[in-house]
């Protein structure tokens, strides 16, 4: 077991990993919750179970160790009283049409062994488990006919998003949708609780309790010096520089690169339009090489933030950070316009590096596939029929605890 978080690069060699494995949460999503739960379709859950097993296969294969997020909360939650507190904030985050409801809720809960709650947390509690309820007023009888008295996380199995381990420390984060909001209090407890995952020490760079939203896929460890953020649809400024100023006060990190990018789902993260596969390369979505808008956020003298900002092209961003003479931008889908579109939509430019020109990606993105091999980069590539449904690829998938330094 490798205990603490050590993460100072994109492409160190991976030595631990954090993963939730798809459940039945999916089977909570119909077209009438796409909208209220951020899914556009409906993975088949069996397949999209063995995908993801072979995701956490090929990784242990490499050298990889593997912990679930089921697991590890379970762990977290095994006194008595920190259960009951578990569960109790997780019922604070939910709305309820009634006192009564929340109350029944937690009778319902507190009796479950640590691992079944958890998972039952995840996946989402019908009306239909309450079998004793009967709604008592108004507002139940008008939400009658909603199946769900607490909403599945389908989100889940993209754990890049609730946090992030960056240097020695713990990004806990605020999501920015209702939707998502619970699923950052399952690692806090990991946090808080489980010393085997986060021992005593291990520093937190934003918390869940942070007024301002930011998300773990709007995240990348450059180098040991950097860290980068996009400016997305989910991550606002204020809580950029909110983990800014946590990071480089408390750590040796030099500077926090801010990219602006498109606010639409197409850009949802930055690590949807590129992510670092080599010392000196990156997967990129064609419409990010430029010119771009950048802020760097520094530590002043006196310990204040000093910011600069700049309007240039990627690739020469990228080159001068990392002092390198230049870098090599690997376009998703080449210069084939059709193929572009259709590989960035599978999230061809997500790839997970697990050691220096080492990737995994899907296999259906075999156009953006073979211009990584072309270009040097091992391929590893894994089924993703029904896990691609959600729009997320095995960055996204994937919250790197601690990887060797380069």
């Amino acid at each position: 077991m490798i205990k603490g978080v050590h993460n100072y690069s994109e492409i160190g060699r991976l030595n631990k990993v954090l993963l939730h494995r798809i459940g039945s949460e999916v089977d909570g999503l119909v077209p009438d919750n796409f909208a209220r739960l951020l899914f556009d379709d409906i993975p088949y859950l069996k397949v999209a179970q063995q995908e993801h097993d072979r995701f956490a296969e090929i990784l242990r294969n490499n050298g990889v160790e593997v912990v679930y997020y089921v697991d590890e909360v379970a762990r977290a939650i095994e006194n008595p009283g920190i259960k009951d507190r578990f569960i109790r904030e997780m019922l604070d985050q939910t709305s309820f049409s009634s006192r009564g409801v929340k109350e029944a809720i937690y009778a319902y809960l507190i009796v479950m062994k640590p691992h079944q709650l958890v998972e039952k947390v995840i996946s989402g509690i019908r009306k239909a488990d309450l079998t004793d309820y009967k709604p008592k007023t108004l507002a139940e009888k008008i939400d009658e006919a909603y199946p769900f008295y607490m909403d599945p996380m389908p989100n889940m199995y993209f754990t890049r998003d609730q946090g992030a381990c960056v240097g020695s420390g713990i990004s806990i984060h605020h999501m920015s949708t209702a939707t998502r909001r619970r699923e950052s209090l399952l690692l806090r407890y990991m946090y808080e609780f489980n010393s085997d995952f986060a021992p005593a020490g291990t520093d937190k760079w934003y918390d869940y309790d942070d007024p301002y939203s930011l998300e773990g896929g709007d995240i990348l460890v450059l180098s040991k010096d950097i860290a980068a953020i996009g400016l997305s649809e989910r991550t606002t400024a204020a809580g950029i520089e909110t983990f800014a100023r946590n990071l480089l006060t408390g750590s040796d990190f030099r500077k926090v690169l801010v990219f602006n990018i498109p606010k639409k789902r197409a850009f949802m993260h930055l690590d949807t339009v590129f992510t670092m596969v080599d010392y000196d390369k990156f997967s990129i979505h064609p419409e990010i090489e430029g010119p771009l808008q950048l802020y760097e956020l520094s530590l002043g003298a006196g310990g204040e933030i000093v910011l600069d900002s700049m309007t240039e092209d990627l690739a020469t961003i990228l080159a001068k950070e990392l002092g390198l003479p230049a870098v090599k931008l690997i376009r998703c889908g080449g210069d084939d316009v059709m193929a572009a579109q259709r590989e960035q939509w599978n999230d061809g430019s997500n790839t997970l590096c697990i050691a220096p020109g080492k990737v995994i990606t899907y296999e259906r993105n075999y156009v953006t596939n073979d211009l990584l091999d072309r270009n040097g980069i091992e391929v590893l590539t894994m089924p993703s029929s029904e896990l691609s449904r959600g729009r997320g690829g095995p960055r996204c998938m994937s919250c790197p605890v601690n990887r060797d330094d380069i």
